[in-house]
Parts: structure tokens; C-alpha cells; sequence
């Protein structure tokens, strides 16, 4: 059974890698006036996105972007992400920093997160963003899937940090993961076996990032790991309770799946699923969340918008009703779906009129 889970993520991520290679060959649709430049903030390498100076204007909008990728693939460097970053720096006139954090399995939680934090925090220096000519008051922190996760989780950190002269006025979340407490969410059930994230890759996405074992994969499946037994997950219960956090047309017929009786040692060996890095809500600045129909994800992403209202937090929920996961980076031929289009479209007017 083991061997049979693992023959089939493993052919999932071979497909996943063809693609990213294939489409790295593609050549940029994007304006050739950007100028690109790799760097290292603090240890972390990171790609600039610079749009060429205009007379009349002293500073630039700033977007901090974190690519996508289970913690464990793609790349800033990649023509995917290359592209959109292009396509943002030159629709914003804005600079744009794209984090090419480690992988896994290089490295796993929390070094991801890790990266993420310091490169973003070398960038909001006050002599740095001179360095960009970018203004401190209009710094986005941005990121999709995985990469949305570790942007909740920046901004968490940032906003309880007390001494940063500098915090990003904007958080922009697209399709993110920011749970692993249930997987039995109705989007979770609705799209278990949708390309192109079904449950069971996400799943394992989650094992690698936290040095897990696949044999702990089906206890995951089922919710075993935050049974009504397991005292860790009792905090989580309330504020992760989607019965109370969906709209209907969200919750539809689906029901919640909790055991009675589970496996406690499951979180006393991988303490990282209930960790609180992206879960907190205090002080966070005005967030963006982009949702896709079709995607595990989906109330992940609906949940978090619902608990940020309800603490005070101005959210704007974008949902796309005929949208998958990951579409937005695919906007090249041959992958130049209307989805992704549409979708990014809609992110970067949202940036425009908020940044």
C-alpha cells in the first residue's frame, strides 16, 4: 500500500518537473525594459524585477513575491514565475523581489520559512529600499500556494516584530495553504482527485515539508492527527471549524469529518502540523486572498479571509468559480488558459488599486 503511494507521488512529481522544465525553455512575453538582476539578501538569494525610471517620479511600489511549489518546487529563476514577476513589475510600475528560498528536501520546515523572513526583512531596510528607489509606505508581501503560506507567515512575523522601521501595508495571498488541522474541508472532499493538486499529493506535500514518514499519510487522510482525543488540537478546533467559517454555497452538502478517537502521537512527532506561524491574526494589513473552485485549497484560503474580518482585518475574497490551482502562472503558450489569465489579471488590478 506504502509502495503503491509512493509510486504514484512520485510519477506526480516527475510530471510536475517536466513541466516546469519544459515551460523554462519558453521564451518571456514580457516587456524587454525590465531590468533583471539576481542578489543575495542576507544569505538568501532573491531576483529583482526593476521597471526602467521615469522622469517625474522619485519612488516605486514594491511587491515581495514567494513562489509556489509544495515548499519543493519551481524557482524565481523559472520562465513561470519569471514571467508573472515581469508582468507585475511592468503593469505596477513596480519592483518587484522574487525569494528563491530553499527546497526540500535540502531543507525542511522551518528553513523555508526561515529564508523567506530574512530576505524580506534585509529588504525592508530603510537604505536598501533607497537602494530601489522604492517607497517604504507601498511594500506588498505577496505569494502563492506555498508561497502563500510563508507570506502569512512573514507578514505574522513582521507585524509582531516591534523594532522593524518598515511594515508591508499589503498581503496578497493566492490559492495559499495555510492549514494542515483538516483535510476533510469540503473543498478537500469536493476536489480530492482534481489535477492539479489532489488531496493525496498535498498531503505528502505536507509529510516532506516537515520531515514526516508517508506511513503517517492515510492518519492525515482521515483526520486521525486532530481527533476529539488529541488535547494539542483542541485550540485549533474552534478557530479552524469550518462549519462556522464557510458560506453555504461553499459548505454545500458536505460533512465534517472528526474522530472520536485518534492518534495524539502523531502531533507529538511532527509538532510543525498545528504550528501557529500562519494562524495568527493580529495586526496584519490589508490582505487580498484569491480562490479557486476547483482546488483543495479553496477554503484554506476562504477561512482565513472569514477569521480576518472577524478580527478586524479589511480582506477582499476574490473567488473564481471555473478556476484550478496554480492557474495563474499559466499564461504562455501552450498553456495560455483564460483561468490564468483572468485570474492574474484580477490580482494585479487589486494591487494597483490598493499599493
Amino acid at each position: 500500500c506504502h509502495l503503491i503511494h509512493y509510486l504514484r507521488l512520485s510519477h506526480h512529481l516527475i510530471v510536475l518537473n517536466y513541466l516546469i522544465c519544459t515551460f523554462d525553455k519558453l521564451k518571456s512575453v514580457s516587456s524587454e525594459d525590465i531590468k533583471i538582476t539576481d542578489a543575495v539578501f542576507d544569505g538568501v538569494e532573491v531576483r529583482v524585477f526593476e521597471p526602467p525610471a521615469k522622469g517625474d517620479e522619485s519612488l516605486k511600489r514594491s511587491v515581495v513575491y514567494i513562489h509556489g511549489g509544495g515548499w519543493a518546487l519551481a524557482s524565481a529563476r523559472t520562465s513561470l514565475y519569471n514571467n508573472l514577476c515581469r508582468i507585475m513589475a511592468e503593469s505596477l510600475n513596480a519592483v518587484v523581489v522574487s525569494v528563491e528560498y530553499r527546497l526540500v528536501p535540502e531543507v525542511c520546515f522551518p528553513e523555508q520559512y526561515h529564508d523567506a523572513l530574512r530576505a524580506t526583512k534585509h529588504f525592508l531596510q530603510p537604505d536598501v529600499l533607497a537602494e530601489y528607489s522604492v517607497d517604504p509606505s507601498r511594500i506588498a508581501i505577496s505569494g502563492d500556494s506555498a508561497g502563500g503560506n510563508l507570506a502569512a507567515a512573514v507578514c505574522q512575523q513582521l507585524s509582531k516584530d516591534e523594532d522593524l522601521p518598515v511594515r508591508p501595508k499589503l498581503q496578497a495571498l493566492i490559492y495559499p495553504v495555510l492549514q494542515a488541522f483538516d483535510f476533510n474541508t469540503p473543498s478537500y472532499q469536493q476536489n480530492m482527485n482534481m489535477p492539479v493538486l489532489p488531496r493525496y499529493v498535498m498531503i505528502n506535500y505536507w509529510i516532506d515539508y516537515i520531515n514526516g514518514n508517508y506511513d503517517l499519510a492515510h492518519e492525515l487522510l482521515i483526520n486521525n492527527h486532530t481527533a476529539l482525543n488529541v488535547g494539542q488540537a483542541l485550540s485549533f478546533r474552534t478557530r479552524l471549524n469550518w462549519t462556522s467559517l464557510l458560506p453555504p454555497s461553499f459548505k454545500k452538502n458536505y460533512k465534517p469529518v472528526v474522530q472520536s478517537t485518534g492518534t495524539a502521537a502523531i502531533v507529538e512527532r511532527l509538532p510543525a502540523l498545528l504550528d501557529v506561524r500562519a494562524v495568527t491574526l493580529a495586526r496584519q494589513p490589508r490582505t487580498y486572498v484569491l480562490t479557486c473552485e476547483n482546488d483543495v485549497l479553496r477554503d484554506d484560503g476562504a477561512m482565513y479571509a472569514a477569521r480576518l474580518e472577524r478580527a478586524g482585518v479589511p480582506v477582499t475574497l476574490d473567488h473564481f468559480h471555473d478556476c484550478f490551482h496554480g492557474c495563474m502562472i499559466f499564461t504562455v503558450w501552450p498553456t495560455d488558459f483564460s483561468a490564468g489569465v483572468q485570474t492574474r489579471n484580477s490580482y494585479i488590478k487589486w494591487l494597483d488599486e490598493n499599493l
